[in-house]
């Protein structure tokens, strides 16, 4: 792959208003812009990260993270690019632009996915696989569909599609995005029949035809075609690389202000990953000031700022293997042997002091419960739609969403559009008001 070909500013479905002009703002930060100020985007603040949205102290919900790990992701973005510059000073390939590409994606990667946090997949994927939906398995396979798309149901697939799906009503192009945002935020760039069992991947068959023509316009090495399958653009490397570097770091904080972690055991993870002689200096750091949260802030932002550096070399000293589609695992994987074993402790705590505890684990369930509720009972409203209860739900789905749509299977997407968009707190009550248990002031 080429950089030049790999960073374009040709916006998916608006191909033929493109320009080379020059704007006050580029593109990309157009990308980001619009983002911000979308629909999508604000609901996120509505959407739980991993703890139960806030009580009387605030935890991260999907909004803040995606601002957060954009933030980093500005930041790696502003170092690669900077050293491809003085790589390459003659180079046409727009390096600078490089970190408002990554700016811009980091705000989009989480949009497509389901409210309860990460168990709102889980929730919609064992639907397909071993709930209720299983017994549309066979009438979708006949009508043409991929059943796989449901059973490995993935939230990167859905933001793909969120952002470049035509919606009843809407522009042609979705949001219109620029090709290289989208490319990088795939961090799957192959089909769910691809994925070679894992159970991830990166479009839907509704939009594999869309992702070539992506893939392709940028030069993204095509490692099969049937079926599709595409190296990795370059640039999901870093946006993966800031989310890896907030969701577990926020976790860890997050986690201390809800005294599930000690004050010791939090500073001491953060401070693991520093050499004994760094450390000697953030203690005396710490010393300046008294407030506990306010020490645990300043470790907090230590750590993001060398874990943005790592990143950022490991970026560096692989970019031919990354051009060439042969970089394996993650940019987090490949940093020294210091901080690697201080992010693989802090892993380990996380899963056992914060992903398990019952908080956490009441949210899962009752995602799965009110989840599994609404698919039941909007998918058997589309596939049955003639009955005068069905009439009555399908009057509750606005009408950007394709529920007369002639297949199954993209009437099951239509549902799937409508209740992954869902806040918490919106299904929640869509869920009390269909089963009665909450009804309108009379």
């Amino acid at each position: 792959m080429n950089w030049l070909q790999l960073l374009s500013a040709k916006r998916f479905g608006m191909e033929e208003y493109h320009d080379d002009k020059h704007h006050d703002r580029s593109d990309f930060q157009r990308d980001y812009d619009r983002l911000i100020f979308s629909s999508p985007f604000r609901r996120l603040q509505n959407k739980t990260q991993v703890f139960p949205l806030p009580g009387s102290i605030f935890v991260h919900n999907r909004l803040t993270h995606s601002i957060e790990v954009s933030s980093v992701g500005r930041s790696l973005g502003v170092i690669v690019g900077r050293e491809l510059r003085r790589k390459y000073p003659d180079s046409p390939a727009a390096f600078e632009d490089i970190s408002s590409i990554v700016a811009a994606g980091c705000l989009a990667h989480d949009l497509g996915n389901p409210p309860f946090g990460h168990s709102g997949e889980t929730a919609i994927s064992s639907f397909f696989s071993e709930g209720k939906g299983k017994h549309l398995k066979e009438r979708v396979e006949e009508e043409g569909g991929r059943w796989d798309d449901f059973t490995n149901f993935e939230g990167n697939a859905n933001s793909i599609r969120l952002l470049i799906h035509q919606f009843n009503g809407r522009r042609r192009g979705g949001f219109a995005m620029t090709y290289s945002m989208l490319a990088s935020i795939a961090k799957y760039p192959y089909s769910s029949i691809g994925a070679n069992g894992k159970g991830k991947f990166g479009f839907f068959q509704s939009e594999e035809n869309d992702f070539r023509k992506i893939a392709n316009e940028l030069g993204m090495l095509c490692l099969s075609e049937s079926p599709a399958r595409y190296a990795r653009h370059p640039l999901v490397y870093l946006v993966e690389a800031a989310d890896d570097i907030c969701y577990k770091i926020m976790d860890i904080e997050d986690a201390h202000k809800l005294g599930l972690l000690s004050t010791e055991q939090t500073k001491s993870l953060f401070l693991n990953f520093f050499p004994e002689e760094r450390q000697q200096k953030m203690h005396r750091t710490m010393e300046r000031v008294s407030d506990v949260n306010e020490q645990i802030a300043y470790l907090r932002s230590s750590v993001i700022g060398l874990l943005v550096d790592e990143c950022s070399k490991v970026f560096l000293d692989n970019e031919e293997p990354i051009l060439q589609g042969r970089f394996e695992k993650t940019l987090i994987k490949h940093i020294s042997e210091l901080p690697k074993k201080a992010n693989e402790d802090a892993t380990v705590i996380s899963v056992s002091k914060i992903y398990k505890t019952k908080d956490v684990v009441d949210i899962e369930l009752a995602g799965h419960r009110i989840i599994g509720f609404l698919l039941e009972t909007f998918i058997n409203a589309v596939t049955e739609p003639t009955t005068k209860y069905s009439q009555l739900l399908l009057s509750r789905i606005p009408e950007q969403f394709e529920i007369h749509a002639p297949t199954t299977y993209e009437k099951i997407l239509a549902v799937l559009d409508f209740v992954s968009g869902m806040t918490d707190v919106y299904a929640l009550d869509l869920y009390r008001k269909i089963t009665g248990m909450s009804l309108p002031t009379v």
